[in-house]
């Protein structure tokens, strides 16, 4: 799988998650709302067919898309 799996937004809230920022932390810096934030996590748990952020953080650095 490549980079293109998650948006840039997507990135970015995950790359702010595993520096255990909360929805709200990840709110403020990114300038958007809290459910705004859940809505790129729900998307992408879909997109890697995982059930949790923690099981999408997993996935994402077996991917190699998140380094912690």
């Amino acid at each position: 799988m490549n980079k293109s799996i998650l948006t840039k937004r997507e990135n970015e809230v995950f790359d702010l998650l595993v520096q255990n920022q909360s929805t709200k932390d990840i709110a403020k810096t990114l300038n958007i709302s809290e459910k705004t934030v859940r809505n790129h996590i729900s998307n992408a748990m879909q997109k890697l067919g995982v059930k949790g952020r923690a099981q999408a953080v997993v996935e994402l650095i077996k991917l190699g898309h998140l380094k912690i």
